[in-house]
């Protein structure tokens, strides 16, 4: 605070010594640098005493009367612009200045009726005003904000540090050393060891050979054919689920309890079977948790560079910003600039009007892009108005692209829900995101199976989780609900709007096309279904789009109605053949011409999604 006093203490001192900066009779310094001062935060009526009292140390009284005239329109003319407009731009105020100049000077010369040369000087005169209004105006601004709005304050206050990165960093380590901790534990068994076969027959020894009298004839002589023929009814056991009868004949020729040591064998083997079976499920449950803690490993780590703060280093660029929002009526703070991984742009602040009307958040962020030189958009979830209250805007380098999507579904004959859910997504980075899942079967169970899965995504991609762990974690939380028969397939494309390049990931879903004109292409998939496997497999793929392109996504009902051979070459012979630019009506028609080999019945679920790509 004592700092800006001091600075505008300074000002009010040039702008008694521009009274000193004459020509011929002409001041023009003194209107230049009051119009200039008097578009900032400061005090104006400070302002116009000290201009008043430095014209009266040093300039004659005729021209002082001129001027001290010329600042009194400025100031009023500034004022009036301010209070129609809510806002004074920097050329309105040079402008006013300029033209106060040569109106002044023309009715003095006009009234005296001298020299009429004078008049051009006053046209000089008028236009060299003009042009130090729009020259000084910027550089006061700038030294009146230092070099950007005390940077190295906010970040003593709370902002991200480096420090704080390399903890996310140990952190992210860290949870990636307990992650391969739980998956080397990982060691599925698949058949019984030596040991637990041992184990088995000594626990069934124990129950029924214990009180035969025989007991010590059957079993302490290596020699007894009682050991092999246990190995050979667990075997059977294991393979038929009871005992083969060449394995009962010959067990009941050695032993007079065969009956009962088979039934106690089958009982043991079951338990047996079920323990390694909970076994196995624990193991199973370890590497979920194992893939989950790799994903918080990678969710820290992202964090800890994703957002890269440059406010220091672009000062200059951030003092562009507030000036030309200043000219907007619009006081902001806390302005910070990032830079993401990709390289574009990230601007943040809190902003309120100064007057309390309301402006555009679209307004601004022209006035945002002007002050950067670079195409910026309003952020994903900003207001549209801002008014007195400070509003929190984030401003988001604008994309080269911009996508489109339509959709078109038919629900199975019969039932009264679609089994097929989808979702169009756009993230923060510029990333357009479409999904598809078909749930397995048709009806309200298909249903409910698809909407969890791209419920799942949906959060998962928001929370800035990428896309295969975003797929993995969805399928840990469906093996995890342990219920038969849940699983669906997932088709997902994600458009980066500001290279065009494309990723899809699929995982058990139907071909997708790429329409280009006349000209398209397949790409298909040969994985297993989410929800079966907890070791998920993601067939994932790119391509590079350009403007025009279409991506066309459908579920297996509508490609296993054609009834042709090969229907992915029908389906591309269907999309080569259509012209139109709407993804809405291209998705429709699809529908139309499958309906056209069905006789016009939906024998199963039936969704296509459609999305284009245009340069802006």
């Amino acid at each position: 605070m004592r700092q800006a006093k001091w600075k505008e203490a300074i000002l009010y001192g040039l702008a008694m010594a521009a009274a000193k900066g004459g020509f011929a009779g002409c001041y023009p310094l003194i209107p230049g640098f009051f119009a200039a001062c008097y578009m900032e935060e400061m005090n104006r009526t400070l302002l116009l005493i000290f201009s008043i009292f430095g014209m009266a140390l040093f300039i004659p009284v005729q021209a002082m009367a001129k001027y001290t005239m010329v600042l009194l329109v400025i100031a009023v003319v500034i004022k009036l612009v301010e209070w129609a407009n809510k806002s004074c731009r920097i050329y309105i105020g040079a402008i006013a200045a300029g033209a106060s100049v040569f109106l002044l000077t023309l009715a003095g010369e006009v009234l005296q009726v001298r020299n009429r040369e004078a008049i051009w000087m006053g046209i000089f005169e008028s236009f060299f005003v003009c042009g130090m209004v729009l020259t000084v105006s910027p550089l006061l601004h700038h030294f009146l904000e230092g070099r950007f709005l005390g940077v190295g304050k906010f970040q003593e206050e709370g902002q991200m540090t480096p420090e704080h990165g390399e903890k996310l960093q140990t952190y992210a380590k860290s949870f990636s050393g307990l992650s391969q901790i739980f998956s080397q534990m990982e060691s599925f068994k698949r058949d019984f060891e030596p040991e637990e076969m041992g184990k088995m027959q000594q626990e069934i020894a124990g129950k029924i050979c214990m009180s035969c009298d025989q007991c010590a004839i059957c079993w302490q002589e290596e020699s007894s054919p009682m050991y092999e023929l246990f190995f050979r009814l667990f075997h059977s056991i294991e393979k038929r689920g009871g005992a083969e009868e060449e394995v009962h004949r010959e067990l009941s020729d050695y032993c007079p309890y065969s009956d009962s040591v088979i039934e106690e064998a089958v009982g043991v083997f079951e338990k047996a079977k079920l323990n390694l079976a909970w076994y196995n499920r624990l193991l199973e449950n370890r590497g979920i948790i194992a893939e989950q803690l790799d994903a918080m490993a990678y969710i820290m780590e992202d964090c800890s560079r994703e957002y890269r703060d440059i406010s220091s280093r672009e000062g200059r660029l951030l003092g562009a910003v507030k000036y030309r929002l200043k000219e907007r009526g619009v006081t902001v703070k806390d302005v910070r600039l990032y830079q993401r991984q990709n390289g574009k742009m990230s601007l943040q602040m809190t902003a309120a009007s100064k007057w309390g009307n309301c402006v555009p958040v679209k307004e601004l962020a022209r006035a945002v892009g002007q002050g950067l030189r670079r195409d910026m958009v309003p952020g994903k979830y900003v207001r549209s108005l801002i008014g007195k209250e400070e509003t929190f805007l984030t401003f988001e380098e604008d994309t080269v692209y911009h996508a489109l999507q339509g959709v078109a579904r038919l629900t199975k004959d019969k039932e009264e829900v679609s089994g097929d859910s989808f979702s169009f997504l756009e993230l923060e980075g510029g990333e357009c995101v479409m999904a598809l899942s078909d749930g397995m079967g048709s009806g309200i169970n298909a249903c409910k199976e698809s909407e969890m899965v791209i419920e799942l995504i949906e959060k998962f991609l928001e929370a800035g989780f990428r896309k295969e762990t975003a797929i993995r974690m969805m399928n840990s939380a469906m093996v995890i609900q342990g219920e038969e028969g849940i699983f669906s397939t997932v088709d997902m494309a994600a458009m980066d709007l500001y290279t065009g390049m494309c990723e899809f990931y699929k995982i058990g879903a139907a071909a997708t096309f790429i329409k280009r004109g006349r000209e398209v292409e397949c790409i298909s998939s040969a994985s297993l279904p989410a929800g079966i496997f907890h070791q998920l497999e993601i067939e994932r793929s790119s391509r590079q789009l350009q403007s025009g392109d279409f991506i066309v996504q459908v579920t297996d009902g509508v490609l296993d109605d054609l009834h042709v051979p090969v229907p992915e070459e029908t389906m591309q012979e269907i999309l080569g053949t259509m012209e139109t630019n709407n993804p809405g009506q291209m998705a429709k028609q699809v529908l139309e011409r499958i309906l056209l080999f069905t006789a016009g019945k939906v024998p199963d679920d039936m969704t296509v999604l459609v999305a284009g790509i245009w340069e802006k």
